[in-house]
């Protein structure tokens, strides 16, 4: 079972169902002029053929993806060429073949309108199915309202096992979203919990080994000036070594505050991977996905809050995030291909995004229109008084946690 839900999403079942129940009507008009002593005329005949051809190309072209990102419009269009060329087979077959269609389409409802909309269609489409049935030669509309009423009970059962699936299709994709956002959040915390305790530690080596040394040094020099002989020799060796150990310790240090900067492209990458819509394209140069903690934490929230805004509110199907070096800073830039508004007007998120780029001398711009998508630049300057007074609040964070757990 777990390989088959990793294999197939509920979208893609929903699809290749559909079609089966399409090739499956498709025994009918194969042999049905054979097998009846009253053939279906030719015109009727291909009629019918017209109409399930109808069907099936529209339904297998247009539950590619899932249906609720199209324009409304274009989902009404789809849906009324399904349910229309279903009742029609009603016509052009004289039987109640269509119906079975019909079942397909209840299926399908709940993935491209709003619950209130998609039982008005459900129920709707079962009305216009009995009265077509009944305008079949020797059906009364008492036989053909007891055919639509079981139709529309399997059509019921279909619609609420497919509004089932589609709840638990979009639980999914939001508990994976959370669980990458999570994710992403926790490779940051450890590469700064790392970064911390290197600082801790270069600055445990200058403070006490560095300091320790250099009074050696200091010692040393001034017995080189009060011993002869032998052991003068000796204690210039000993002077000479403590000078090469106290270079050696301020290497250390030196290389280890140069390392101090995080991986901001893993935690981006692990946070696009919870993202099944829309696709995500990064471009995320190695010079610049290295920064600093401070920084790289502001830059992965605003990378969060422009995936949130698209999967929200943006429609869109691809969204490109980049980074890049500009002049002594470096800038986030993304856009979409959503829909896009005339009117924008910022949220909460947009907000509390350009507050983290002010507050670090950072700034935010979004340049959106209808039909155009979003797209926004966010920069923020390199400063290195900054950065020192960033790792130092960790560090000071680092040990009230530790203080604090014993």
């Amino acid at each position: 079972m777990p390989i088959f839900e990793r294999s197939y999403r509920p979208l893609e079942l929903l699809r290749y169902a559909g079609l089966f129940t399409w090739l499956v009507l498709t025994i009918p008009l194969l042999f049905i002029r054979s097998v009846v002593d009253e053939p279906v005329p030719a015109e009727q005949y291909l009629a019918w053929w017209a109409l399930h051809v109808l069907f099936g190309l529209t339904y297998w072209n247009q539950v590619r993806e899932l249906p609720l990102k199209a324009p409304l419009p274009f989902r009404l269009v789809t849906l009324s060429v399904l349910t229309g060329s279903a009742l029609a087979i009603c016509l052009a077959s004289e039987s109640s073949l269509g119906g079975v269609l019909l079942l397909v389409v209840a299926g399908l409802v709940p993935w491209m309108l709003d619950r209130t909309a998609a039982i008005s269609w459900v129920l709707g489409q079962n009305v216009l199915l009995a009265i077509v049935i009944s305008l079949v030669p020797g059906t009364t509309f008492a036989d053909a309202s007891v055919n639509a009423g079981l139709f529309l009970s399997i059509s019921l059962f279909a619609f609420i096992s497919s509004f089932v699936a589609l709840g638990q299709h979009t639980a999914r994709d939001e508990l994976r979203k959370v669980n990458s956002e999570l994710r992403a959040t926790q490779a940051l915390l450890a590469e700064n919990t790392r970064i911390a305790e290197r600082v801790r530690i270069s600055r445990e080596l200058h403070d006490l080994v560095g300091h320790h040394l250099t009074a050696l040094t200091l010692n040393l020099e001034v017995a080189t000036h009060l011993v002869e002989g032998k052991a003068l020799e000796h204690v210039q060796q000993a002077h000479s070594l403590a000078k090469l150990l106290l270079a050696d310790v301020r290497e250390v240090v030196s290389d280890m505050r140069d390392e101090d900067k995080v991986d901001l492209a893993v935690a981006l990458m692990t946070l696009v991977e919870g993202v099944p819509e829309p696709r995500i394209h990064l471009d995320l140069p190695e010079e610049v996905a290295m920064t600093d903690p401070g920084r790289a934490q502001v830059l992965l929230r605003c990378a969060q809050e422009v995936i949130t805004n698209s999967v929200r509110h943006a429609e869109a199907r691809n969204l490109w995030i980049r980074l890049r070096p500009e002049g002594d800073g470096v800038e986030l830039r993304a856009r979409d291909d959503g829909r896009g508004v005339d009117n924008f007007v910022p949220g909460n998120g947009l907000i509390g995004m350009s507050e983290r780029l002010k507050a670090l001398g950072g700034t935010l711009d979004v340049i959106t229109a209808a039909g155009k998508g979003f797209a926004l630049r966010a920069t923020m300057p390199l400063e290195a008084d900054k950065l020192d007074r960033q790792i130092e609040e960790v560090d000071a964070r680092a040990r009230e946690a530790r203080e604090k757990t014993g």
